[in-house]
């Protein structure tokens, strides 16, 4: 799954729904309702990360804890985090990552080409106990400003992932701030990267992802993603739309992917 979970605390949030009080059991409820093995969430910050790791007790958490340098520990512009949690029942952590979407990704918090705020990619290896197989899991979050900086953010990340052999599973999770006309979409699609949702409903656009609490909109795109390269097959996905109690879990709707190496 992939969930961009909205930041918590905003001063548009505080109505009936939408504070994390509100929204937090329900977020929970909707992702344990579709059992994932991996779930990769954006937008995390200290209070629902320490929510989530609490309740999901059946995954090992990666990726929250610094950089120390956050410049904002507070309100809308401090780094939320892209957190992977995984079964710790089914994978063995094999070796993990982070790496900042900029002209310098190894210093923390570095960010480059205009971006609003820094940016990151966190990433995992993990070993199936069963199978004995190895694949990688990607978690990362787009600017959703500068398009220049999306497109550099991107052939980052491309580029990083093609130090590893063309065969070698990788499964890439995240809130892209872009969609299917968009350059991400299009770098990521030439380096062998394939949209899950697309592979199963094919590649017109079937409306949008972040739903901003504006229920009638008629129009839309997708901007989160699942996208797999190196032998992976998809088997089914979905666009969650499940309200529990009338209240949506995010200003996102969720993503699931069922997928087969």
């Amino acid at each position: 799954m992939s969930c961009n979970i909205r930041i918590t605390g905003l001063p548009a949030d505080e109505v009936d729904g939408r504070r994390w009080d509100d929204r937090k059991d329900v977020c929970l409820k909707v992702i344990k309702s579709r059992k994932p093995d991996i779930i990769c969430m954006q937008e995390v910050i200290y209070e629902s990360y320490a929510y989530m790791k609490k309740k999901l007790s059946g995954y090992i958490a990666f990726g929250f804890e610094g950089p120390e340098m956050d410049p904002w520990t507070e309100g809308y512009h401090l780094i939320g985090k892209n957190v992977i949690f995984f079964s710790k029942k089914r994978y063995e952590l094999i070796s993990e990552g982070c790496y900042w979407l900029s002209e310098t990704p190894v210093i923390g918090g570095s960010s480059s080409w205009e971006t609003s705020r820094a940016r990151h990619s966190n990433w995992v290896r993990l070993r199936d106990r069963k199978t004995g197989r190895q694949f990688r899991v990607l978690d990362t979050h787009l600017d959703h400003i500068n398009s220049l900086a999306k497109t550099r953010q991107t052939e980052l990340i491309v580029a990083e992932a093609a130090q590893y052999a063309e065969d070698f599973p990788q499964l890439l999770f995240g809130d892209f701030n872009s969609g299917i006309k968009d350059e991400p979409y299009a770098l990521l699609t030439a380096a062998g990267w394939q949209d899950q949702y697309e592979a199963i409903h094919g590649h017109e656009e079937t409306g949008f992802t972040a739903h901003g609490w504006k229920f009638d909109r008629k129009k839309g795109r997708r901007i989160d993603f699942i996208y797999a390269r190196g032998g992976v097959r998809a088997l089914d996905a979905e666009i969650i739309k499940d309200a529990p109690g009338g209240i949506y879990p995010s200003d996102h709707y969720f993503l699931w992917a069922k997928v087969q190496f």
